[in-house]
């Protein structure tokens, strides 16, 4: 480590809270796919923001739009209206589903947005037939993570995230993951919906089945539960559709949108059908800086950039190279117990550690990640070149030649 980094580093130790576990890496700043540390060496990022910049590091749409409206309004109080909020909320609702837009500030924000939307609709009449009151309990799936704050990590299905800060937030029942069998037999008078992620990315990047989304899609329906999908991580483009519920072609009947949302800029949203929306009603929820100026014009330059530069299509041809690579090692390395993924939202499931794995290709200027201390996680930039893509792989194949468990 160099001196500049030794000294930033030391800083960090006596005046910022050591809630991370930070590798030794100091970086300063980003274009694309790649990034620089403090002593000036380049990297190739394949998990750039934990899939926050998903149009790679500043992006020019979204620093133009950024810039431009830090020169005329940054803040709005939400009692009053500005446009971009809006048009924001218009450009959602229009790829998403008929709804409502919340706009909050981060993934876990909009969890607790959406379980007090369910408590809230549980509770009145439009949750049950005839108006009787009391449904609560949210059926939430094992290995999920919806988050830090009390209501998201209670309805996380890892119980590692959750010692030391019992009791939790009661009402939520957890069960197996892609099993439709398990989630029909947990529903009981007290459900009042269903939380899901359509690919579980801290949980090892494993896949909901079509079937299962649509199964759960028919039995919201048929015991009239709230169908809700947390897709914090899967939203805006990540797996080749807008979002990850469009894959098995159900609609939920709220959805949780953050990270990639703003490219960059923090901003979350919760989109909920018309009828669900109505159960909060003003004074029942709010945010300071929920839908900023700032935050809806980044919001605005992500679609943008989208669709003028075709990113949905690029991530499917770009997702589909890497899985074909990927179970390419699946056969060579014996080691590799699984690929899966959708579009480039990728992971490979080793038998053994893969944190080792992770560190050797940060020594070879690659970025990757790992998960549940085996899946190897790769969550490249929409707008990542061929040519970076192949040199990411290929450094990443060569990590894997040297290591063979």
């Amino acid at each position: 480590m160099s001196r500049a980094a030794a000294t930033l580093a030391g800083l960090y130790e006596r005046h910022v809270m050591n809630t991370y576990v930070r590798a030794p890496l100091s970086l300063t700043k980003g274009k694309g796919s790649r990034v620089w540390d403090i002593d000036g060496h380049e990297y190739l990022d394949l998990f750039p923001g934990w899939g926050v910049s998903a149009l790679g590091h500043n992006h020019p749409f979204v620093v133009t739009a950024l810039r431009g409206q830090a020169g005329r309004l940054m803040h709005v109080a939400n009692t009053y209206y500005h446009p971009l909020q809006a048009k924001a909320a218009r450009k959602l609702v229009s790829v998403a589903f008929e709804g409502k837009v919340f706009f909050c500030n981060s993934g876990a924000e909009g969890v607790e947005t959406a379980v007090k939307l369910a408590r809230k609709w549980g509770h009145s009449a439009h949750g049950v037939t005839g108006g009787a009151t009391g449904r609560y309990e949210i059926i939430t799936m094992d290995r999920s993570f919806h988050g830090r704050t009390m209501a998201a990590l209670s309805a996380t299905g890892q119980t590692k995230y959750q010692e030391g800060f019992e009791p939790l937030v009661p009402g939520f029942v957890h069960v197996p993951f892609n099993d439709l069998k398990a989630v029909e037999q947990a529903v009981t008078e007290k459900t009042v919906a269903v939380l899901v992620e359509p690919i579980q990315g801290e949980g090892g990047v494993r896949v909901a089945s079509d079937e299962y989304l649509r199964g759960l899609r028919a039995l919201c329906d048929a015991r009239k539960l709230l169908l809700i999908f947390d897709e914090v991580q899967t939203g805006m483009g990540r797996t080749g559709t807008w979002f990850g519920y469009q894959h098995a072609g159900v609609i939920p009947d709220v959805m949780i949108l953050a990270k990639a949302l703003g490219g960059g800029f923090p901003i979350a949203a919760v989109i909920a059908r018309p009828d669900v929306a109505e159960a909060l009603t003003p004074g029942t929820h709010a945010t300071t800086y929920g839908g900023s100026p700032l935050g809806c014009a980044c919001v605005l330059a992500v679609f943008e950039a989208v669709e003028k530069q075709k990113l949905l299509e690029r991530t499917v041809q770009l997702g589909a190279v890497a899985l074909a690579r990927m179970q390419g090692w699946a056969k060579r390395f014996a080691f590799i117990r699984d690929v899966r993924g959708r579009g480039l939202m990728l992971g490979m499931e080793l038998r053994h550690d893969g944190r080792p794995i992770v560190a050797a290709c940060r020594e070879a200027r690659l970025l990757i990640n790992c998960t549940q201390e085996t899946v190897l996680r790769i969550l490249p930039a929409m707008t990542i070149t061929r040519a970076q893509l192949d040199r990411g792989l290929d450094i990443l194949e060569g990590v894997l030649e040297r290591h063979t468990g």
